[in-house]
Parts: C-alpha cells; sequence; structure tokens
C-alpha cells in the first residue's frame, strides 16, 4: 500500500517516540532498585530524558496525524500492536549487566539516530534531535563508562557483561532495517538512510568492547517485527503497568 508524506511522516516520528517511550519506561523501574545511590539517581535522570524525548515526538507525531490525539493519548491509549519501537527497548531488565548492555547498544544507536536529524528538511524534527542529542550524548557515555568498567573489572563481570551483550545482540539488526517509511523520508530529506548509520554504530561498539576486552559478537539471526508491530512476550506486561491510571481513570490529568 502507498503511504502520503503526511502518513509516512506519522509513522517516522511515532517510532521514535516509541522508542524513547518504553526505554524510558524500562529503566524507570530501576528507581529505588539501583546497586548504588548515585547510580539509582543516574539511571532515574536517564529515564526522565527519554519520556521527555517522547513528550516532544509524539506530540509532534499528533499533529502530523491531524486527529486530535495529543502525546498522552498516543502513549497510554493504544493497544499493543499499535506501537512501533524496536523489540530491543521492551526487553526487560533482568540485571544491572542486561540492563547496561541493552541500554549501550541502543544509545549509540540513539546517538547518531538524532545526529543525522539535525540536518532533517522537517524543521521541528531537526530541533526535537538538537535537544535530545544533548542528553544522549551524556547517556552514550554513561553506559559506555559501564561497560569498560564490567568488562575490564572482575572474572565473574566479565563473563556477565560479555554473556549480556551476546544476548542482546540479536535485537540490534532490527535498528537498520528500513521499510516504505524510511524510504519516503529519505526521498523528503526528512529521514536518514540506516544503512550508512550503521558502520558508524558497529566501529562506535567496537571500540568501547575492546577498551571493555570484551568480544564483538558475531551477526547471526536478528529478531524483527517491532517496527510493524509484533512485540515479544514481555510488551503486554509494560503496557499494563504503564497505561493502568489512564484506563482506569479515563482523561485524567496531573
Amino acid at each position: 500500500m502507498n503511504m502520503t508524506k503526511q502518513e509516512a511522516l506519522f509513522e517516522y516520528v511515532l517510532r521514535a517516540g516509541d522508542d524513547s517511550l518504553i526505554l524510558g519506561q524500562r529503566l524507570s523501574e530501576w528507581c529505588g532498585h539501583g546497586p548504588v545511590l548515585e547510580e539509582d539517581i543516574a539511571m532515574t535522570n536517564i529515564a526522565l530524558d527519554l519520556i521527555g524525548q517522547a513528550t516532544s515526538l509524539l506530540a509532534y507525531a499528533g499533529q502530523v496525524e491531524g486527529k486530535g490525539r495529543d502525546e498522552d493519548k498516543i502513549a497510554f491509549l493504544r493497544y499493543e500492536n499499535e506501537y512501533k519501537n524496536l523489540l530491543l527497548v521492551e526487553q526487560p531488565n533482568v540485571d544491572f549487566g542486561v540492563t547496561m548492555a541493552r541500554q549501550f547498544l541502543f544509545d549509540i544507536f540513539h546517538f547518531y539516530f538524532f545526529k543525522g536529524l539535525l540536518n532533517s528538511a522537517d524543521t521541528q524534527l531537526a530541533a526535537i534531535a538538537e535537544k535530545s542529542l544533548k542528553e544522549v550524548t551524556y547517556h552514550v557515555k554513561h553506559s559506555s563508562e559501564w561497560i569498560i568498567r564490567l568488562g575490564d573489572g572482575t572474572e565473574e563481570s566479565h563473563e556477565r557483561i560479555q554473556q549480556a551483550i551476546n544476548d542482546m545482540w540479536s535485537y540490534t539488526g532490527e535498528m537498520f532495517e528500513m521499510d516504505q517509511v524510511d524510504e519516503i523520508m529519505i526521498a523528503e530529506g526528512i529521514g536518514i538512510d540506516l544503512s550508512k548509520l550503521k558502520p558508524m554504530w558497529h566501529e562506535h561498539v567496537k571500540q568501547v568492547l575492546e577498551r571493555a576486552t570484551l568480544k564483538m559478537p558475531e551477526y547471526g539471526y536478528m529478531h524483527l517485527g517491532g517496527r510493524q508491530g509484533n512485540h515479544s512476550e514481555y510488551m503486554g506486561y509494560i503496557l499494563t503497568e504503564m497505561q493502568y491510571m489512564q484506563r482506569a481513570y479515563p482523561n485524567m490529568e496531573w
């Protein structure tokens, strides 16, 4: 089915907003449970950054859609198959190492994604990217430092973070998959070519892993489907918690 520019732009912005929204929700689960107080606060702040990005992106998606939905309705009142986030960001925290592995692999993608959008012909999207890039630059620094610290730490920390990277690796391929939405956005000068982003992401990840004395996993089977609304079994549990207040008390406001 052929899409209009407006439909493609809505989908494009929605995907970016959902990535930040769902990862922000996941990371917020650490609030009050961090390994040390300073890290508890750091992860909570990163979660807030992500939710802030989601607010801006989903508000813009609502404007583009033109159906009267604001960021709250889009965030909280959709069914599971209407969310278009990467499968990576919905994976469970498990432990601190898995959380950092997931964060690290996504943060570097997020950095180059927003950096690319600085040159978007869509001035609203470029402005959101400019603000978000400042936050994501810190996110990359934070997660990279933990990967190095755990990888080049004790024998146990090295083994566990290597396993965490290995486990999360099969979700990274989806970050660079492109479809009709991307093709339209690239043609309009709005979106970015993800195939050009992948080598930069790969090299950045490789450099950090080498410093951490960790092995770069080999490319193999990759989980796909999140961009089309086909999610893992974990997504429903995230939405049950995230949507409870809006479902129980429709149209509530703080």
